[in-house]
C-alpha cells in the first residue's frame, strides 16, 4: 500500500515510508506480545460459543479451539449436540472463559455455561473487527487497539 501511495504522491514519499515503517513495527511488537502471552499461558485452548472468524489467530499462535460454528457461518442457532459438546468441554477442560464475538447476543455462550460443570466461567468478547463502523473509526477505534483488547481477553482466558 505504501508503495502505491508513494507512486501517486512521490513528493511525500518520506512521510508515507516513515509511517508505514512505524506501523509495521507496532504490528510486530503486538505479534511478539501475543506469542509471549500464549507461550507463558497456563492453557492453550479457547472456546467460542459463536461464529469463529479467528482461525488465523488460533493457527498463528498454536491455540486449540472449539467453536459453535465454523468460520463466519450465517447460522444463528447452534444445534443441541453442539451445545452439549461445548458444555462438556468447558467442564472437562476447566475453562474459565467462554467467548462470544462482538455484536452477538451471547445466548449460546450463556447456554453453554449454564449446562456445563464450569458454571463459574465468564463470557468475554473477542472482536473479529468485522463490524467496525465509520463512526468507530472517527472516534479512534483502530485495528491495533482492537487487537490489544483481544490480547487482554485471551490473556484472561488462558491463565
Amino acid at each position: 500500500v505504501c508503495d502505491e501511495i508513494t507512486a501517486l504522491d512521490p513528493e511525500h514519499a518520506g512521510i508515507y515510508k516513515d509511517n508505514a515503517a512505524a506501523y509495521i513495527e507496532q504490528i510486530h511488537e503486538l505479534d511478539s506480545r501475543y506469542a509471549t502471552m500464549v507461550e507463558n499461558a497456563s492453557r492453550s485452548t479457547i472456546l467460542v460459543a459463536d461464529r469463529f472468524p479467528f482461525r488465523y489467530l488460533a493457527d498463528d499462535y498454536d491455540l486449540t479451539y472449539y467453536a459453535a460454528f465454523p468460520g463466519c457461518s450465517a447460522e444463528s442457532e447452534a444445534s443441541f449436540d453442539t451445545v452439549v459438546f461445548l458444555a462438556e468441554k468447558v467442564g472437562e477442560l476447566e475453562l474459565p472463559v467462554v467467548f462470544r464475538i462482538e455484536g452477538s447476543s451471547g445466548k449460546i455462550a450463556e447456554t453453554v455455561i449454564n449446562n456445563s460443570a464450569g458454571q463459574e466461567a465468564v463470557i468475554l468478547v473477542l472482536n473479529s473487527i468485522q463490524s467496525v463502523s465509520t463512526e468507530d473509526i472517527k472516534s479512534g477505534v483502530s485495528y491495533l487497539g482492537l487487537m490489544e483488547e483481544n490480547l487482554n481477553q485471551l490473556k484472561e482466558a488462558l491463565n
